[in-house]
C-alpha cells in the first residue's frame, strides 16, 4: 500500500488491538482507483445484480468487499467538509456584504462534490458508527443515527470564524435495470453566526450508470436559500445523454437571485469539477467563484494525532481491518472482517429487539414527520446535543 495515502493508529480495544486505517480523501486525482479497485469490475457488477429487480430499494443490499472503497460513508460526507486545500468556509466568513458571502456560499455548496470511482462503493454505516476529524479550527463530528432507513447526521463547529454546520443526511438506492439512482435526501445547514445568516440547501442525486458507458455522475437540481437576506441560489447539474455525448459532462447551470424581488443577480455556468463562473446580468461582466483544481486537488490524508483520544466507534478504527484486507488486495481476510462486523450488528439489533429497546444516539437527537409533498414519506431531522464540537483526535494537516 501507498505510505502517502495510508495512515494508522493502534487503540487497545477490550484486550483486542484495533488499527485505525485512513486513506487519501476523495478527489480529482482519485478516479483512477489504481490502489485497491479489482479487475472486471463492471462484468461482476452485472453479475452481483442479476437476480435483484428493477425499481428495488437497495437500501439493505451488502456488497462484498472486493465492490467497496476503504472507507465508510460517513468519511465520504465528512471528507466533503474537512479535507480541501483551500479554505473556502473562512472566506465565506469574512465576506464583507450578504451578496459576496451568498456568492462564496455557493462556491463553497460546490466544493462538497467529489469525484466517485465507478464500480466501487463506501461501507454502509452501522449503527452508532461516528467520525470524529479536524482540520484547524473546524472540528467536525458525524454519527449514523439510524441504520433503516440510514440517516446521518453531521455536526461541526469552528470557534474562531464563528461557523456551525448541521446535515441531515440519507440517501435511497433504486435498481433500474441500467442503472442505480440514489436520491440524497435530508437538509444541510450552514450558519455564519458573527452575521446572523443561516444558508440551508439539499444535495443532487447520485446516479451509477452501467451503459452504454459506465460512469458515476451527480444530476439533479439544488436549491440554495438565505432567509435572512433573501438570496436564493438554483443549481442544476448535469451529465452525459444516454448515447455517452459528454456535451453537459458533469455541468452546472444555474442563477442567483433576490427573492424578494424576484430579480436575478447573476447567472451561473460552468463544470463543478473544473471551473464555474458568474455572469453580472447587470453588466454582464464574468467572474470566477470557482477552481476545483485549487480545492479538491492535492489534498492530504488525515492523521490520528491521540490514540487514545479515539473512539471505539471510529469509523477509521471500526473498519480498520476491512480496509487493510481491500489496500492489500487481501479479499478474503477483507470479507471475514466485514462479516464479522455486520454479523455483531446483527446480533445487537436482535438484543435489542428482544428487550424492547429502542436505540438513542449518542451525539444527536433525531426527530422525525410526515411529508406533505416531495420524494420521501418522511422528513427527518437532527439536532445536535451539544453546542460545540470538540477537538479531535484525528486531524488533517496544514
Amino acid at each position: 500500500m501507498n505510505t502517502n495515502q495510508v495512515n494508522q493508529g493502534t487503540i487497545e480495544n477490550g484486550g483486542e488491538d484495533s488499527v485505525a486505517v485512513l486513506t487519501s480523501p476523495l478527489s480529482l486525482a482519485c478516479e483512477s482507483g489504481t490502489d485497491y479497485r479489482a479487475p472486471n469490475l463492471l462484468h461482476r457488477i452485472l453479475g452481483l445484480l442479476k437476480n435483484v429487480r428493477p425499481g428495488s430499494d437497495l437500501t439493505r443490499f451488502s456488497l462484498p468487499p472486493i465492490f467497496n472503497i476503504p472507507k465508510s460513508q460517513l468519511q465520504c460526507y465528512g471528507e466533503s467538509v474537512y479535507c480541501v486545500n483551500n479554505d473556502m468556509l473562512t472566506r465565506c466568513a469574512n465576506g464583507g456584504n450578504p451578496l459576496e458571502r451568498f456568492t462564496l456560499v455557493v462556491a463553497w455548496t460546490i466544493s462538497t462534490l467529489r469525484p466517485l470511482m465507478f464500480g466501487v462503493a463506501p461501507y454502509n454505516p452501522i449503527l452508532g458508527e461516528t467520525h470524529h476529524v479536524s482540520r484547524g479550527n473546524l472540528n467536525v463530528l458525524l454519527e449514523q443515527v439510524s441504520h433503516h432507513p440510514p440517516v446521518t447526521a453531521l455536526h461541526a463547529t469552528d470557534e474562531k470564524d464563528n461557523i456551525e454546520m448541521i446535515w441531515c443526511q440519507y440517501a435511497i438506492p433504486n435498481f433500474y435495470g441500467t442503472s442505480i439512482e440514489t436520491q440524497v435526501l435530508g437538509k444541510r445547514q450552514l450558519k455564519l453566526l458573527n452575521n446572523g445568516e443561516t444558508y440551508v440547501m439539499n444535495s443532487p442525486n447520485l446516479v451509477i450508470k452501467f451503459l452504454p458507458v459506465p460512469d458515476v455522475e451527480w444530476l439533479g437540481n439544488v436549491t440554495i436559500r438565505c432567509q435572512e437576506t433573501g438570496l436564493e441560489a438554483e443549481l442544476c447539474f448535469k451529465g452525459n445523454s444516454f448515447l455517452g455525448r459528454r456535451g453537459n459532462y458533469r455541468s452546472i447551470k444555474g442563477k442567483i437571485l433576490s427573492s424578494t424581488e424576484m430579480k436575478t443577480i447573476y447567472e451561473i455556468n460552468g463544470h463543478w469539477d473544473r471551473t464555474v463562473t458568474i455572469k453580472d446580468i447587470n453588466n454582464g461582466k464574468m467572474t470566477v467563484i470557482y477552481r476545483a483544481k485549487d480545492v479538491i486537488s492535492a489534498m492530504k490524508t488525515p492523521i490520528v494525532k491521540d490514540v487514545k483520544g479515539l473512539w471505539a466507534s471510529e469509523s477509521a478504527v471500526l473498519w480498520g481491518k476491512v480496509n487493510e484486507g481491500i489496500l492489500n488486495k487481501f479479499w478474503d481476510k477483507a470479507k471475514d472482517a466485514k462479516t464479522t462486523i455486520e454479523d455483531r450488528e446483527r446480533e445487537l439489533v436482535r438484543n435489542r429487539k428482544s428487550k424492547g429497546e429502542a436505540w438513542v444516539p449518542n451525539h444527536f437527537v433525531l426527530s422525525n414527520c410526515k411529508k406533505e409533498t416531495g420524494e420521501s414519506e418522511w422528513e427527518w431531522e437532527v439536532k445536535p446535543k451539544h453546542t460545540k464540537v470538540p477537538p479531535a483526535p484525528i486531524i488533517v494537516p496544514l
